[in-house]
Order: structure tokens, then sequence, then C-alpha cells
């Protein structure tokens, strides 16, 4: 399995890049938000990546963190999405916009999609309440970005894309796996906590751990 190729940027296609490692090209097919992050022609790139085993072909995926990658791989366990299809959807709704759909049943938004219609976008959400809150523990280590060195952080972050520094994005997935892991740990269901914490971050998008705790135990408590 290749998991990370690291070299120089070719070219970018439309959906693909041709990336240089001593000599070897590889085609990588990348969300559209991944493909704006690129380097010019010759720079360094590091992507995370995913060899999808086909009888007529291999194809690799590119993805610039390791969040990315295991919501790709999550998405294509649901019957019916192709590797395309889950880079459009994690392409489309971002990381923290997918986690926030899935674990708040928003059918619409999965279904804003490119080429996804409502009862793949009704399945996505359904097959994947409960394996979701698996991805969203990846915290911090999930938003960190490929790179290839310590000190090189090749893969910048688009604006359109997100909104929020690296350093910002991984702290409040490491909140939010704060939360997870907290809420789980006093038995409620991670599918029923990831819906608390996406419903309270709505609201309280900057919250800290403890905070975000409370606001969940606040929404999950019984009514009457």
């Amino acid at each position: 399995m290749i998991g990370k190729i690291t070299g120089r940027l070719d070219y970018r296609a439309s959906d693909h890049v041709l990336i240089d490692t001593h000599g070897v090209g590889y085609i990588i097919y990348c969300s559209q938000p991944t493909l704006a992050r690129m380097p010019a022609p010759g720079g360094a790139v590091a992507l995370y990546t995913d060899l999808v085993v086909r009888e007529d072909l291999l194809q690799l995926y590119g993805f610039a963190t390791l969040a990315e990658k295991e919501w790709h791989r999550l998405l294509t366990t649901v019957q019916g999405v192709g590797a395309k299809a889950a880079l459009a959807i994690a392409g489309t709704l971002g990381v923290d916009g997918l986690a926030r759909a899935i674990s708040l049943g928003d059918v619409a938004s999965i279904k804003s999609a490119p080429g996804v219609g409502p009862k793949l976008a009704q399945r996505v959400v359904v097959e994947l309440k409960d394996k979701a809150p698996a991805v969203m523990a990846l915290g911090a280590a999930g938003a960190r970005a490929a790179s290839v060195d310590d000190d090189a952080m090749v893969i910048e972050p688009s604006m359109s894309y997100a909104s929020a520094s690296p350093v910002e994005t991984g702290g409040a997935a490491a909140v939010r796996a704060d939360a997870l892991s907290a809420l789980t740990n006093l038995g409620y269901a991670p599918g029923e906590a990831a819906g608390a914490i996406a419903e309270a971050m709505d609201h309280v998008p900057d919250a800290t751990a403890p905070e975000l705790i409370r606001r969940c135990l606040k929404l999950l408590a019984p009514k009457g």
C-alpha cells in the first residue's frame, strides 16, 4: 500500500496532479480544495495517499491531511459511493462540514456534492452516523498537514476551503476529540455524542473542551 507521496510537482490538471519522486511520476487524483493548495510546478509537495485497486486499473488518491484520507476511506464503505464520489463529498463539505452533516443527519448538505442524489446522501448519513466518531477522534493528529519534513509544511490552506489556520484547525479538532472521548466515557453512544458536539459547536465554534462538554451534557440531558 502506498500511504504517502513526497516529491516535486510536475503539473496540475483539473482533477489530478503528477508528482515526480526520484524520477518516477505518480498520477494522484485530488479534491478541488487540495488541488488549490498545490505549489507552482517544481515546488515541493507531500500528500497522504490511498491506492484503489480494481480489476482493470490502479488509481492513487491524494489528501492534504490524515483526517481527509480517513474520511475518504470511510465514505467508500457506503454502498454506491466510489472513490471519486467520496472525493467530491469531502471536497465539497470539508472534513469539519462532513463530520457536522453526518452527526446532525443533514442529508441536504451531503446532497450538495456533485453527483450525489438524495437516496445516496441518506445512505451516507444512516450508515456512517455510528462510524464517524472514530475519525472525529483523530483530533489534532488528523488535522496535521502532510509535509516534506518537519520544517516544511508544503501544502498551505486555501481560504476558500478553510478560513482557519492549520494551528486553529488542529485546535478545534483536538477540542472536539477531547469532548467526544469524555462523553463516550460517560456512557453516551458515539453517534449521540457526536451529534451533540456538532450542534454545540454550531453555536460556539471557539468553545474550549470543558465548555463544549458542559453544553453537550445540557443537550443530552433528558427533556421534560
